[in-house]
């Protein structure tokens, strides 16, 4: 039986349910299988680079080629969800990428590897630009922030798993096995979503001359200053955080830590900490708002950096857990606000947060290569932590009076 009125919106799933579990774990599994194809090479930079006689910031140009396509596609998928559903775009999508996550492992070239790469982040786009505006139409309104916390840990499961199965896999064979098996994690993780997602009941298909035109949604939430500074976290901490993680197997494969490709890979269990603060950070906005907690995220984020500085692996792993942590506050705050943001388009106004942040991977975080070449890890961080400082600054100018920067009162 129905809890609610046949002609009444649909409300949402409520917490604990069996539908908000499954819409939860669907989008966790989804989160895991995009992150971990989206960033499996990026544990397996040095061995791509001798393998191909590229530089490291060529090497590093295989994930931002793969970000760029998904940066660029995510506006599309916008399109095709308003019309055919949110699930079954994003079971498209996920089925697309899987296929063509198994051919990065067989290109011939560095030059095929980049155009397999960028098709692959095309079709994981469909993922991150449907995903969070699922969530709002499916889950209660009160609970979409834990809920939204929720499928970015998945995401860090996901980036996580791509980067400490291709890396040691990688060592005792090559990078080519070590990404072919991060491919087959996905396709399990796909088929778990596939399986989990319940039938969407909030979704309301877009009919053509309805309302605007998708040009006039994407530019009305292109021209909201609030919705431009959350858009502005996405491109400036992305690109600062991907240029940390690019490029630190290459510094730790030099003096003087000199350590193999299989344990330099293990520095990525630092995502742990990111998959434990989105979750906190999401049920922090209900106590505190959602600005004060994303502003927090942004001083972590420069202690670690600072940390990362000293030539002790124990202490760069730590630095690195804070900065990630950091990072992952922020950016579970800033995605899961910006559809709520929205007055019209939410779909679009999600996915030119996501435009934004994997714009910035793509561009700045092959940037951070020309830091570290000219100035090293010092270079490198400094470069990070400028972007963290002009993403807080405009944070905390743009969004003071947002609707839900401060908490409800009781």
């Amino acid at each position: 039986m129905s809890c609610f009125d046949a002609g009444s919106p649909w409300p949402g799933h409520a917490k604990g349910s069996v539908g908000y579990r499954r819409v939860l774990l669907a989008l966790f599994f989804a989160g895991v299988a995009t992150f971990a194809q989206l960033y499996s090479v990026q544990a397996v930079l040095p061995g791509l680079a001798r393998s191909f006689a590229v530089s490291p910031a060529d090497a590093a140009l295989t994930v931002s080629a793969a970000t760029l396509g998904l940066a660029l596609a995510v506006i599309p998928w916008s399109w095709v969800a308003d019309r055919a559903g949110r699930k079954r775009t994003m079971a498209w999508a996920i089925s697309t990428a899987v296929g063509l996550g198994l051919l990065v492992s067989t290109a011939p070239t560095y030059e095929v590897l980049l155009l397999i790469r960028f098709a692959e982040g095309a079709a994981l786009g469909g993922i991150p630009a449907v995903a969070l505006v699922y969530l709002h139409e499916e889950i209660q309104k009160l609970h979409v922030a834990v809920a939204a916390g929720t499928y970015v840990a998945g995401t860090t499961i996901g980036g996580l798993t791509g980067r400490i199965v291709a890396g040691p896999v990688a060592e005792a064979s090559d990078w080519r096995i070590g990404v072919l098996s991060v491919s087959a994690v996905a396709a399990l993780s796909a088929a778990a979503f596939l399986w989990l997602a319940p039938r969407p009941r909030g979704f309301e298909a877009f009919v053509p001359g309805a309302g605007p035109p998708l040009w006039q949604r994407v530019v009305l939430n292109l021209r909201s200053v609030r919705l431009f500074a959350l858009y502005a976290q996405g491109f400036l901490l992305m690109g600062g955080f991907v240029a940390v993680y690019n490029y630190l197997g290459f510094r730790l494969e030099r003096p003087p830590f000199l350590l193999p490709e299989s344990l330099a890979s293990l520095m990525f269990l630092s995502y742990l900490a990111g998959t434990a603060t989105s979750r906190i950070a999401g049920g922090l906005t209900i106590r505190y708002g959602r600005l004060p907690v994303l502003l927090a995220g942004i001083p972590v984020m420069l202690v670690g950096l600072a940390v990362t500085l000293a030539e002790s692996i124990p202490w760069v792993l730590v630095g690195l857990l804070i900065f990630t942590g950091g990072f992952f506050i922020v950016h579970s705050i800033a995605a899961g606000w910006t559809p709520g943001l929205a007055t019209l388009g939410r779909g679009q106004a999600s996915s030119l947060y996501n435009f934004s942040y994997y714009a910035g991977s793509s561009l700045l975080g092959w940037t951070g290569g020309l830091f570290f070449v000219r100035f090293g890890w010092l270079g490198v961080a400094g470069f990070a932590a400028g972007l963290a400082v002009l993403a807080g600054i405009i944070a905390a100018g743009a969004l003071r009076s947002a609707p839900g920067a401060q908490p409800a009162p009781r």
